[in-house]
């Protein structure tokens, strides 16, 4: 997919799809489009599902005993106001006994997730993962979360 901004055939004016052409951006078929588009600041921008809650997971090493315990000092500083934003349902840190950092965050929406991003608070967060020595970064897309039904569901379907 182009970096540029995305077009989608038959929404715009001529006139736009005639700049965008001019501009080297090829309109998008509406059959490879996600079912759902937001805009940011002018350009839209694919969104998975805006019901699908989103984890980012980070996990990185830390080189001793002293430098995790400062990282996470620094994690936990942040959690406070993660916590209070919208959207936010968890934010919590620990560090294992091989002194590997994690820290999670749920969100009830992408958009709640994608305005985390662009936080200010965030850019901290940035700061530490970018000076991390193989850093692991992953955002989870949930549309699709059950319980004990889904249990007795499945247990149901072998008679118990």
């Amino acid at each position: 997919m182009s970096e540029a901004p995305l077009s989608v055939g038959g929404s715009q004016g001529s006139g736009a799809e005639d700049e965008n052409r001019a501009r080297g951006i090829k309109p998008l078929q509406t059959s490879r489009l996600p079912p759902f588009v937001t805009s940011v600041s002018g350009m839209e921008q694919p969104v998975l599902d805006p019901r699908s809650m989103v984890r980012l997971t980070i996990a990185f090493q830390a080189s001793s005993g002293r430098v995790a315990q400062e990282l996470f000092d620094a994690l936990r500083f942040l959690e406070p106001v993660t916590r209070l934003q919208p959207g936010c349902l968890q934010c919590c840190d620990w560090i294992d006994a091989d002194l590997m950092l994690h820290h999670i965050e749920d969100w009830d929406t992408e958009a709640d997730m994608r305005r985390r991003i662009r936080s200010e608070e965030f850019r901290s967060l940035l700061e530490m993962v970018e000076a991390a020595l193989e850093p692991r970064v992953q955002f989870d897309f949930v549309a699709t979360t059950r319980g004990l039904d889904y249990v007795a569901e499945v247990r149901g379907e072998f008679g118990g």
